[in-house]
């Protein structure tokens, strides 16, 4: 049994990596854009650093377009007729490829709230947050339904343009986008606050061991 999952297992990387792989490289371009833009010590902005801002936002849907990956998941599922499969395999495989994804994605906009606090800006992080989540939201179905890329936006920012237009004019369309705005907004708060719990006890950890390492220095 073991043999067969390990052979399931390669094949099952053999066949999601490549695209799995991809859309984690895009998720991962604006935390690494966020890191650059909102991480550094300067607050000064440049024309470069403008330029970096605009593609910030032009790839950051590509972080929770991930969450639809879930088609992928459903389709597949129903392929297999094997409940060992999906539960030690297929679900887990897939739940890491959209957690990371996602984690991107709100590692993306913690940053940008850190910047906004150090501008002394932090009455704007909560609408700076929504405004995302709503671009990001637009976004996804740009890119789910309509099929367009990042690069898109200036490549053929007037096919883009219209189709936004026209999709925003139908009823599906805005249903479809108001929900992928509610569960982009409610999973970015729980993950949030989780990652800041960790954060915050990591440090209280460090801190504590300081705090050791300095009594026994002084008892010493």
């Amino acid at each position: 049994m073991i043999e067969t999952l390990f052979n399931n297992l390669l094949y099952i990387l053999q066949a999601h990596s490549r695209w799995m792989s991809w859309n984690l490289f895009l998720a991962f371009i604006p935390l690494g854009l966020s890191v650059f833009l909102f991480r550094r010590k300067s607050l000064r902005r440049s024309l470069i650093w403008w330029l970096g801002f605009l593609i910030f936002f032009a790839f950051l849907p590509n972080a929770p377009y991930v969450l639809t990956d879930i088609i992928h998941l459903v389709a597949y599922i129903r392929r297999v007729d094997s409940i060992w499969l999906i539960t030690l395999i297929i679900f887990p495989l897939y739940l890491l490829f959209m957690l990371l994804g996602f984690e991107a994605y709100v590692i993306s906009l913690i940053n940008l709230g850190s910047y906004l606090h150090r501008l002394g800006k932090t009455q704007w992080i909560f609408s700076a947050e929504l405004m995302s989540h709503a671009l990001c939201a637009i976004g996804v179905y740009l890119g789910r339904f309509q099929r367009f890329n990042s690069w898109d936006l200036v490549t053929q920012l007037d096919v883009v343009a219209t189709s936004l237009i026209e999709n925003l004019l139908g009823k599906r369309p805005i249903v479809i986008i108001a929900i992928t705005f509610i569960v982009i907004t409610v999973l970015y708060w729980i993950a949030k606050q989780a990652s800041l719990g960790i954060v915050l006890r990591q440090r209280s950890f460090k801190s504590r061991q300081q705090n050791l390492n300095r009594v026994s220095q002084t008892e010493f």
